[in-house]
């Protein structure tokens, strides 16, 4: 087993393991195996949510890899987050229980608003609600309503952290201003092609952890062009990883 050390503390005193398996496009029936090879080879960290239509596979993964004394629940750190369609401060709450129950969790570690636009809710199945006409059925929240029902979460320890994700530095300046429990961590899309230094002094300013997704230029993104360059191709990168006999891969998680 491949031992993974390197951890960030969070502002609650926890601690979030730097590098985790993200399961965003995993294929459904697949997602399970690959997380349970995942918690085998050593990861301790598991990042889901709920859009993603696979927290149910990753429950029963974690459920069966605790079981068999491969890991404690204490030491798998797992983030999911809540999706757009539940932006209504009554749902918020009601989406955390859901989650929950489809990972199989008595708490969630660190738990994200996913998406700073709020989508009308039609029924838990439908994501991307359209109107007659095709458009999108946005529904938007004050995200510091949202904030004081995820406060509630951790208060009731269904949560121990609470965070954003895909928000800017004035959407997460006026949680800031408005909240009793600061976000702890922010996540977005960040690489080579995607540097996010500005953001990422912001959020170091304000003591937010910062997580990047897609660190190797996310190849499969949704609106990608297919004339886009690919960042595991750069001739720059693959030189880089050459000197020091590393994969460009490699090279992209320590950049």
């Amino acid at each position: 087993m491949v031992k993974f050390e390197p951890s960030v503390t969070l502002p609650n005193g926890e601690k979030m393991p730097l590098l985790g398996l993200g399961t965003w496009q995993s294929k459904p029936n697949e997602v399970k195996d690959a997380v349970e090879y995942a918690l085998d080879l050593g990861y301790r960290h598991i990042d889901t949510a709920f859009v993603y239509g696979n927290e149910e596979e990753i429950g029963e993964a974690l459920k069966k890899k605790i079981d068999e004394g491969v890991v404690k629940r204490e030491d798998v750190f797992v983030t999911t987050k809540l999706w757009s369609t539940y932006h209504q401060p009554a749902k918020v709450l009601e989406a955390v229980n859901l989650s929950l129950k489809k990972l199989q969790l008595k708490y969630i570690d660190l738990y994200l608003i996913h998406n700073p636009a709020g989508f009308k809710f039609v029924d838990e199945k439908t994501l991307f609600p359209k109107d007659k006409d095709d458009k999108t059925m946005y529904d938007q929240v004050d995200h510091a309503l949202i904030w004081k029902e995820l406060e509630k979460a951790v208060d009731q320890g269904l949560v121990k952290a609470i965070g954003l994700s895909n928000f800017n530095h004035k959407q997460i300046q006026h949680v800031l201003d408005n909240s009793r429990i600061k976000p702890a961590n922010l996540q977005v899309e960040c690489h080579a092609y995607f540097m996010q230094k500005p953001l990422y002094e912001f959020c170091k300013k304000n003591n937010i952890t910062f997580t990047a997704y897609g660190p190797l230029g996310s190849p499969t993104r949704w609106g990608i062009n297919p004339k886009d360059p690919i960042l595991l191709e750069e001739p720059q990168l693959k030189e880089i990883a050459k000197r020091h006999n590393k994969t460009p891969a490699q090279v992209c998680f320590v950049s």
